[in-house]
């Protein structure tokens, strides 16, 4: 520890109290390693405000001292963008005590959330005022609002209410200067300049702390169903797509799972089972939703229209939930194919994106490439087929050393696979943000242009580097105080 850290931190404890700093190496651990297991950090403490202002008066007090912060919510990230230096050089700075719902508006169909709230306990606040926050994820138990918000999160509902980014209506946050940006108003139209709410979604906490968030909310459904169905190919899941989508503007979720991943879920989590029988080389799980009492059934609509996809060869066997446990069943299947495939073994996962009309091609190319590249390998994409965005994983040969390999021979996979995703158009981030897995990649496949704004913003707003370090964009060291 620096003298400059254990001054931040007596500070930290004289000005917001004990609860606010924690020391001691047993309650730090779980917070320096990332979800996958894949980053490692270390910090001698951790920073837990409770307020706004506090978090104000611990970045005032880290500008003083020139000690670098880096802001964790519910350290479920995917690329290690809330894992702390391995050298000890930064604190980290917990959002988690930020945990009140400000105010529901049932009547603006808004909310105000704190950073530490999170994602599941804002969906029961709304849904108890008869609305609902239209973004959710497998990690909606503890991810938080900050962390959404600072990742641009994407989630299963993309399709129809698009990214974070779109969903967000007003941000407040704490500057690396200490000062707080207050932008929580949601209005409508408003020309004063350059938008710090939008500039600060999607920044991972290194232009900015978000405390909170004015997030939009949509009418609560009246009814929903979920439909498991058995196809072909993804070129099939994307023609079965477009005609829901000329047919009802219900579709909620679209997600598209290779055979493969179902058969990790069914073998590596306990008391799943596969909806359809046979064996269908991919699969689409689909939920429609109706939000008017009045309007058809989305079960009786997800029957009629895949009774005509099943009569025209387009997809060759559905099923649709017969009550809530079954529609849930199916979304388990869904979200547990990380944790599956961690089960399962090393591999390296891509959140990527290229052209809808493109992807159906690339999921099957890409992975036919890979495997021919690297040979024992294994291929496979899933994820988020309407709105472009799909989830490509590559696991190890079957035996292999897992530190050697993330070593060695990872590296060059995430290359390929990153340079077949530019080839095509597409981003080598759809929703998961940079952090510090990509930012190697970032580098080298960005445009000058690209970059050298980047550094400017992070340049303008944290010259001294001190907002999460070595995550997204990096600028050149600056000496610790001693």
């Amino acid at each position: 520890m620096t003298s400059a850290q254990s001054r931040l931190i007596e500070s930290a404890r004289t000005t917001l109290g004990p609860k606010a700093v924690l020391t001691d190496p047993t309650d730090i651990d779980p917070w320096l390693h990332d979800w996958r297991g894949r980053y490692h950090g270390a910090s001698p403490a951790i920073l837990a405000p409770d307020s706004t202002e506090g978090v104000a008066r611990i970045v005032a007090l880290a500008g003083e001292q020139g000690v670098a912060l880096v802001p964790q919510g519910g350290n479920t990230g995917m690329v290690g963008g809330a894992t702390p230096p391995a050298d000890g050089s930064a604190l980290i700075l917990s959002l988690r005590r930020l945990n009140r719902i400000r105010t529901v508006l049932p009547a603006d169909n808004l909310a105000i959330a704190e950073a530490g709230v999170i994602l599941a306990d804002l969906h029961a606040a709304a849904l108890a005022q008869g609305r609902r926050f239209p973004l959710t994820l497998g990690a909606r138990g503890s991810a938080t609002i900050g962390g959404l918000v600072s990742t641009n999160a994407g989630g299963t509902q993309v399709l129809r209410f698009g990214t974070m980014r779109a969903l967000v209506a007003g941000v407040e946050a704490v500057l690396p200067d200490g000062s707080i940006h207050d932008g929580l108003a949601a209005l409508k139209k408003d020309n004063r300049g350059y938008d710090l709410n939008q500039l600060l979604i999607g920044a991972e906490g290194t232009l900015g702390i978000v405390t909170a968030a004015t997030l939009r909310l949509v009418p609560a459904i009246t009814a929903r169903a979920v439909a498991w169905v058995g196809l072909e190919s993804p070129e099939a899941a994307l023609r079965l797509l477009r005609r829901l989508e000329a047919a009802t503007h219900s579709i909620e979720s679209f997600e598209i799972i290779p055979a493969d991943s179902l058969g990790l879920v069914l073998r590596h989590i306990p008391g799943t089972r596969a909806p359809l029988g046979g064996s269908h080389p991919w699969h689409v799980l689909i939920e429609s939703v109706a939000t008017d009492a009045a309007a058809e059934s989305p079960a009786g609509l997800l029957e009629r229209l895949l009774a005509a996809a099943l009569s025209d060869g387009m997809a060759s066997d559905a099923v649709i939930g017969a009550s809530e446990a079954q529609a849930e069943a199916f979304w388990r299947l869904r979200d547990s194919i990380s944790e599956s495939e961690r089960a399962a073994g090393p591999a390296v996962q891509h959140d990527i994106s290229v052209p809808v009309s493109a992807m159906p091609r690339f999921m099957i190319e890409a992975a036919a490439a890979c495997e021919a590249a690297f040979p024992g390998t294994h291929a496979s994409a899933f994820g988020h087929l309407g709105d472009g965005n799909v989830h490509f994983h590559v696991r190890a040969p079957t035996g292999i050393d897992p530190a050697r390999w993330y070593a060695e021979d990872a590296p060059g996979v995430t290359r390929f696979v990153n340079d077949l995703v530019v080839s095509v158009g597409g981003s080598i981030s759809a929703e998961h943000g940079i952090g510090q897995m990509k930012l190697g990649e970032l580098e080298r496949l960005s445009s000058p242009a690209r970059m050298a704004a980047l550094r400017a913003i992070k340049g303008a707003l944290d010259p001294h580097g001190l907002f999460n370090p070595g995550k997204l964009v990096t600028l050149a060291p600056t000496p610790a105080k001693p």
